[in-house]
């Protein structure tokens, strides 16, 4: 059988081949697989049909290797003449850290432990020592400005650390979590913990974590964790220092209250 082949390489799913016909014409969209059992004759599976109308368009529904064939296989037409183009699809929504942490509403944590020197805190500060200077620091002198009891983990989150115990000790001296998420902090083997569901995040289904994403996106936390990118979050990229330590404030002062 006669047709025509036009192999597309690589396409991402969700863009649009788009095939421009002269003549009606049998338009197939295949994988590398099942292209070559069309061309030998074989039984296979493609996208497309009969295109009756110019242009078509296919929506390539997975990444990978595509090709497009066009055939006059059960036409009346002796020949065609083709085009095909790939169209990007339509960019994905933009994604950001949804809600204000103001809007969490949490009970208060029951019976916090006190740490060594036998105190509690109302925050802690968890974050990897790239973070240090330029969100850690930062936040921990703006939310003692404002009158919170803030424990900073002084020691960072070194290669080789527990970061679930770590965190897990915090939250146990402290009411909230601020916990700076970022590539160097997943860098240093948190995911495989998964925090037991991120640990301490809630109490009674109420969340106790205040997560940061620093030069991070909400795509790259889901890859690592997608219980951790529905948390309500702020991100570096869209707030302050100062934006975020006044939400965290409100969040505290709020438990406080009840």
């Amino acid at each position: 059988m006669n047709f025509l082949k036009y192999d597309l390489g690589n396409v991402e799913k969700g863009s649009m081949v788009v095939v421009t016909l002269s003549t009606g014409a049998n338009v197939r969209l295949m994988d590398s697989a099942n292209f070559n059992s069309y061309r030998q004759g074989r039984r296979h599976r493609f996208y497309g049909g009969l295109a009756k109308v110019s242009p078509s368009r296919i929506v390539v529904p997975s990444t990978r290797h595509w090709y497009v064939t066009i055939d006059l296989a059960g036409l009346r037409a002796s020949s065609v003449r083709a085009s095909v183009n790939v169209e990007p699809g339509a960019l994905r929504p933009l994604r950001s850290a949804d809600g204000s942490l103001a809007g969490i509403r949490t009970e208060p944590p029951v019976r916090l432990t006190p740490d060594e020197s036998g105190q509690t805190w109302d925050v802690f500060i968890s974050h990897a020592g790239e973070d240090k200077a330029s969100v850690a620091l930062p936040l921990y002198k703006a939310l003692t400005e404002r009158g919170l009891k803030v424990w900073l983990d002084k020691g960072e989150l070194s290669i080789g650390d527990s970061l679930r115990r770590k965190i897990d000790y915090g939250l146990a001296h402290s009411s909230f979590g601020v916990v700076v998420f970022s590539k160097s902090f997943f860098a240093k083997g948190w995911p495989q913990y998964e925090l037991d569901g991120i640990v301490g995040m809630s109490i009674a289904g109420k969340q106790r974590m205040l997560p940061i994403w620093h030069e991070i996106s909400k795509d790259e936390i889901e890859s690592q964790s997608p219980s951790l990118a529905d948390k309500i979050a702020r991100t570096t990229a869209t707030s302050t220092i100062a934006e975020i330590a006044d939400e965290i404030v409100q969040v505290v002062r709020d438990v406080d209250a009840t």
